[in-house]
């Protein structure tokens, strides 16, 4: 399981470089894409294609007996999709509600803006998926990784696999979900990133355990969730008062115009 241990690593260690030294008290001053963030972006492009060699060996380690039968990996697996989707939606919701309801400015923020980071990542994913055409897995039983066609995905789920939506939708609840929490309390991202990125992992080796996906089209969707999740947070605070904002959660600039005050308008 060599290979699947590398995969695994791969999905962790580069949305901690995208998330770790941000510094998310002057959003305002800081244009949303930086020459860093193109850096991030030829890395998480160089590991997607790096994968590509490892993408049928990973795809038969996962498919072995042994680890096709194992209870708690088929318990987990399904779960964390189940969470993913449609659980992340339903949560973002959930939490952009009860904000509202409650007053709780930062928790309808967190509702709002993860929801927003979810479907920015999946138009994208979706429009990648169908242009790139690739067989999923359990379609390419000749184990043929490179079964790509131009336009082929718009027809067919059965070549929908590059990238993983899944993956997309968990990462990009991660990233924003991360970078939320960090402009609250600074401190937390040591904790919160690890277990938001942690989980977003599992999601997509779980995807690759039931034979939906092949390694680089979940390193694919984590790059592309991950982006998303950052620039949508960092988008809506760095432009206080946006339409989205002022729409959704009656936000205003305060005076200074360096913060954003929160009025429930209903």
């Amino acid at each position: 399981m060599k290979s699947f241990a590398q995969v695994a690593l791969a999905l962790l260690a580069l949305p901690a470089v995208a998330t770790a030294q941000r510094d998310t008290t002057h959003l305002s001053r800081a244009p949303l894409f930086t020459r860093r963030d193109a850096w991030i972006g030829v890395g998480f492009a160089t590991a997607t294609v790096a994968l590509f060699p490892l993408d049928r060996e990973v795809a038969v380690e996962l498919q072995e007996p042994g680890t096709q039968t194992n209870r708690l990996l088929r318990h987990v697996s399904r779960n964390v999709e189940l969470i993913t989707s449609p659980g992340a939606l339903a949560i973002g919701a959930t939490l952009y509600g009860v904000g509202r309801v409650a007053a709780k400015p930062r928790i309808a923020d967190l509702g709002l803006h993860g929801t927003e980071a979810i479907v920015v990542s999946g138009v994208g994913t979706a429009l990648l998926k169908g242009l790139a055409g690739r067989a999923r897995p359990f379609v390419s039983k000749d184990g043929r990784p490179s079964d790509f066609s131009l336009g082929r995905g718009f027809r067919s789920g059965d070549y929908t696999s590059f990238p993983s939506g899944h993956t997309t939708t968990a990462f990009a609840a991660a990233a924003a979900v991360t970078a939320e929490t960090s402009r609250w309390w600074p401190r937390s991202t040591w904790l919160v990133a690890p277990a938001m990125y942690g989980g977003a992992t599992m999601v997509g080796l779980s995807r690759m355990y039931h034979d939906r996906h092949w390694a680089s089209d979940v390193a694919l969707g984590a790059a592309i969730g991950t982006f998303s999740g950052l620039k949508v947070v960092q988008y809506h605070h760095s432009h206080p008062g946006n339409r989205v904002d002022r729409w959704l959660l009656g936000a205003a600039p305060a005076p200074g115009g360096a913060r954003v005050g929160l009025t429930l308008r209903f």
